[in-house]
């Protein structure tokens, strides 16, 4: 019966779809919106229905990638030979002329943006291959671009096992930083009595600094991480669910709210789902933009209501979650790429990446780069592809000097090493991390005291205060580096830098201060003699 609905659906929407000669798809995701795309879609639907152009249909759309050039617009025509146009930094006043153009077949050349780049031909796109494709407040049309059959198939043909298997099969790792297998942490979670309650939880509180990689998904394609949570539930035996999500974000709180509804009227997500035995509740849980809350046992303190403080693991939140109960934590990207791997299987999940790190990842490229924005890779790129051919290299005729990685946590990793595959291994060698995503590049103007500086700053804000380490070292850390960065430290106090760098990282309680040195570390590691440059007597140390 299910399966009719949705089939019944998609033709609705193919057929919808079929009397139009044109779709004019804006991006209404928020890097666009800040650029007033909402206003472009208005001033586009309003010119087409004062020409009555009847063949011709705008919508908007969930961010399409390359958010530098926003707005974006993306026409897609019935006729083959035209194909796709993009347009970028479209204005509410160019729609006159470009709905002209689009109606005689035409293109407004002023505005193309070319497409043929590796900016886009360089990508494999898995998490994001509906974001800027369809409606995200729609669920017909995700529906009508196979969303929620991996859903169907699993609980109507699958066993819980099964799905674990094809998890288990495919080698995802948690996206949210960490990289723990995600298989393996359902199989845990699955494997708690059954007369237990159980919980899953959905970490969107993206908190690192130049980092937007679950709010453009959430944004854009809210469906897909609510199949993905649900089919996670029907795994390890849970019957609610809940996506703790931080409170600036109130675009992707809103479409989430919406696609919530709509999956309950659908009957995908509630008592029952698709005429079944099986029952799955999802909320919504704000957070308040703690960054700690971005770590497992402070976020189930949050969404208990206790303020967001990590405790000790062992016992972990798969043994000792949420009210006591075993708990499924993943986040934004990881729970996003369920639902292709249970549709395709996770051999072809495997079969992109590296032996150790399968699949794709998404990353905001942010910083000193031409083309900022949102990109997916597989697993293994080198560095160097991503910053000069995805990333269009360095504006203003400058020179690349460091990539920082995973955020607050990660490190900064030098040109010099930009042959490194992105995986996993390879970074943590190089004194960084995958993080979550976030990507920022710097150039040869950056100071790297400063940025090290930045980032403890940051840390020393964000701590909890719960650990002396965390609480009194970050500040103590954060002092040297502004006194270092300012040209008024000794030799003495560099080493008193690194000393501190240690303690912390191997006292603090939970990861937010064990990671914090991180940036610290290779930034020392790379670009020591920037320290020693600003040392009151660094020279002695540099002829030592």
């Amino acid at each position: 019966m299910m399966h009719e609905r949705f089939e019944k659906i998609t033709e609705q929407e193919q057929a919808d779809a079929a009397k139009m000669d044109h779709i004019v798809q804006v991006c209404v995701a928020a890097s666009c919106l800040s650029s007033q795309s909402d206003k472009v879609l208005e001033a586009v639907q309003s010119e087409i229905e004062a020409g009555k152009h009847t063949g011709c249909q705008a919508k908007g759309v969930g961010c399409m990638g390359l958010c530098s050039r926003g707005p974006l617009v993306n026409v897609v025509h019935k006729d083959t030979k035209l194909g796709e146009t993009l347009y970028q930094d479209v204005k509410p006043e160019d729609a006159k002329s470009l709905v002209k153009a689009i109606t005689e077949g035409k293109e407004l050349k002023k505005l193309v943006c070319p497409t043929d780049v590796p900016f886009f031909q360089r990508q494999t796109k898995i998490v994001l291959e509906n974001s800027g494709r369809i409606d995200p407040e729609r669920i017909e049309e995700y529906v009508a671009a196979g969303g929620y059959e991996a859903l169907l198939t699993a609980v109507t043909e699958m066993t819980p096992n099964d799905i674990i298997d094809e998890v288990l099969r495919s080698g995802l790792r948690g996206r949210g930083g960490g990289g723990y297998p995600t298989g393996l942490k359902w199989t845990t979670v699955a494997k708690a009595d059954a007369n237990q309650r159980k919980y899953v939880i959905c970490n969107a509180d993206e908190g690192d600094p130049g980092a937007f990689m679950d709010r453009s998904v959430l944004e854009s394609d809210p469906h897909r991480v609510l199949e993905g949570m649900t089919l996670a539930g029907y795994a390890i035996g849970a019957r609610k669910g809940y996506i703790y999500v931080r409170g600036e974000y109130p675009l992707a709180v809103a479409r989430l709210k919406k696609a919530i509804n709509q999956a309950r009227r659908l009957g995908v997500l509630g008592d029952n789902i698709c005429g079944t035995t099986f029952n799955f509740q999802i909320d919504i849980r704000l957070g308040a933009g703690a960054f700690v809350c971005g770590e497992e046992t402070a976020l189930i303190a949050s969404v208990e209501g206790k303020r967001g403080q990590p405790r000790p693991r062992p016992p972990y939140p798969a043994e000792l979650g949420l009210w006591g109960e075993p708990t499924l934590i993943n986040n934004v990207e990881t729970f996003a790429n369920v639902p292709p791997i249970v549709r395709n299987g996770g051999n072809w999940y495997a079969g992109i990446g590296t032996e150790k790190s399968k699949g794709t990842k998404v990353f905001a490229l942010a910083g000193s780069i031409v083309n900022t924005g949102l990109i997916e890779v597989p697993m293994g790129i080198p560095l160097k592809e991503i910053v000069f051919e995805i990333g269009g290299g360095i504006p203003g005729g400058h020179q690349v000097k460091a990539v920082q990685t995973g955020g607050p946590s990660g490190g900064c990793i030098p040109a010099d090493y930009f042959d490194t595959p992105v995986d996993y291994e390879s970074l943590v060698k190089l004194g960084s991390i995958m993080g979550s995503g976030g990507m920022i590049v710097m150039d040869e103007t950056s100071n790297m005291v400063d940025v090290a500086r930045y980032f403890m700053e940051f840390c020393k804000s964000e701590s909890c205060g719960k650990c002396v380490p965390c609480r009194v070292g970050t500040v103590h850390m954060h002092h040297l580096l502004d006194k270092i960065y300012r040209g008024e430290a000794m030799r003495y106090e560099l080493r008193l830098l690194e000393n501190l760098c240690q303690m912390v990282q191997e006292m603090s309680l939970c990861g937010l201060g064990q990671t914090a040195p991180n940036p610290v570390n290779s930034t020392l590691r790379y670009f020591r003699q920037e320290y020693i440059d600003l040392l009151l007597d660094g020279e002695k140390e540099v002829q030592s």
